[in-house]
């Protein structure tokens, strides 16, 4: 065996010499088929080196370990296709039970590194833009996302040196009327995503999807700052949310789009007494998303202002998103959040009520809060009277000042 296939390698060796020399011969007697004779060579050698090309090609392939990428790129695919099929139910108009994500499907979606990719974010909102650029980067933004500058309260884009400026920009005054015959109104721009009673500790942030009212506000030890002496019975955690016999508890989800005015206020008059931050995950709290994910805003960051107002307890939740790990209370300086020192799973307290100030901080209705860095979500949890209405639609648009409801 081993001789015959040294044979046919001196075989193919000959032929291939004698063809050669073939070429040598025909160039000197017969230039046209000389001719022939190279550009076949040519073509053969031009289809060998391909060969070559395509199969280091292939050594390239073989050797690639796709692991990292899959994992990277597979939970925002996978988040993308839910919300391209939620999206088209919603532009149909069907109503129809949620389909949540299986457990992978959110550990895959949250292995993402949607916490660095949102510092990356802010660091680019920070860089100063060039004056002849910025009007050709903001007209961008407000023709893809509809923004009305006929509201601000500067309207020349050359103003904003960066991103940041042009998102946290300030309204005109006149431009967002204060409602005085409701005692809630809506504390910022927005969608309304549900709204209603709590019930069984369950919160719903779209129909049909819930997240634990505990695992949201965490455990209530700030009350005990604010009130030593309470102590009340209760059988749940929603009870000892409610103070004062009769009340219900009741909340509001809206979600403020990339477009929305950024910056919230006060949604009445109230004290502020503790602040908890959650160092958590970046996900993406677009309505999709949320139908897709549940326990959503438990997963996210996002900071919780807890006190009271004339009704009992009262309290507001900035929501983090992608791309919206920056929250900023206005009051608070020592806030940092989407900060590498904070794990994710913990939270940080800060109380307002001290020797200096025993009422903690005091808001007014419509007076400024804080902002977002980019569109992401507000939560009310509040208790109130059992006459207590809301005047609102579930998925209606709303603007700061209008009213939430009254009793």
């Amino acid at each position: 065996m081993a001789t015959f296939w040294l044979n046919a390698c001196r075989a193919l060796a000959r032929q291939e010499f004698l063809q050669k020399k073939s070429v040598l011969w025909y160039t000197r007697w017969d230039p046209h088929r000389a001719a022939y004779c190279g550009k076949k060579l040519w073509f053969r050698k031009y289809f060998t080196e391909r060969r070559r090309i395509h199969s280091t090609s292939a050594r390239v392939v073989h050797h690639f370990r796709p692991l990292y990428l899959l994992v990277a790129t597979g939970g925002g695919y996978a988040g993308y296709w839910e919300y391209r099929k939620f999206r088209q139910k919603d532009q149909d108009g069907i109503e129809s039970t949620p389909l949540t994500a299986d457990e992978w499907e959110v550990t895959l979606y949250k292995s993402i590194p949607t916490r660095l990719l949102s510092r990356a974010w802010g660091r680019i909102n920070q860089v100063e833009l060039p004056t002849w650029l910025r009007k050709p980067v903001y007209s961008l933004y407000i023709w893809t996302f509809g923004v009305n500058m006929k509201e601000a309260a500067v309207e020349d884009l050359h103003h904003y040196r960066n991103l940041s400026e042009f998102f946290s920009r300030k309204l005109k005054p006149q431009a967002r009327p204060v409602c005085d015959n409701h005692c809630v109104i809506s504390p910022a721009d927005g969608k309304i995503l549900h709204f209603g009673h709590v019930k069984n500790c369950e919160v719903e942030q779209v129909k049909g999807v819930t997240y634990s009212l505990e695992s949201f506000l965490g455990p209530l030890s700030w009350k005990d700052d604010s009130h030593p002496s309470q102590n009340i019975p209760c059988t749940s955690f929603q009870d000892q949310l409610v103070t004062k016999e009769g009340n219900d508890l009741y909340h509001c989800v809206i979600y403020l789009a990339p477009g929305d005015y950024h910056c919230f206020h006060s949604p009445t008059d109230w004290k502020v007494y503790h602040r908890r931050h959650f160092p958590g995950s970046l996900l993406s709290v677009n309505p999709g998303i949320a139908r897709w994910i549940k326990e959503l805003f438990c997963y996210n960051e996002r900071v919780v202002l807890s006190g009271e107002w004339k009704h009992g307890f009262f309290s507001l939740t900035a929501v983090g998103a992608t791309n919206v790990g920056s929250i900023r209370i206005y009051f608070d300086r020592d806030l940092h959040t989407n900060s590498p020192r904070y794990s994710k799973g913990s939270y940080n307290d800060f109380s307002y009520v001290t020797s200096f100030r025993n009422e903690g901080i005091v808001m007014r209705k419509g007076e400024h809060l804080g902002e977002f860095n980019l569109g992401s979500t507000i939560v009310l949890i509040f208790e109130a009277p059992k006459d207590f209405a809301f005047s609102l639609k579930s998925g209606q648009k709303i603007r700061f000042g209008e009213a939430l409801g009254s009793m």
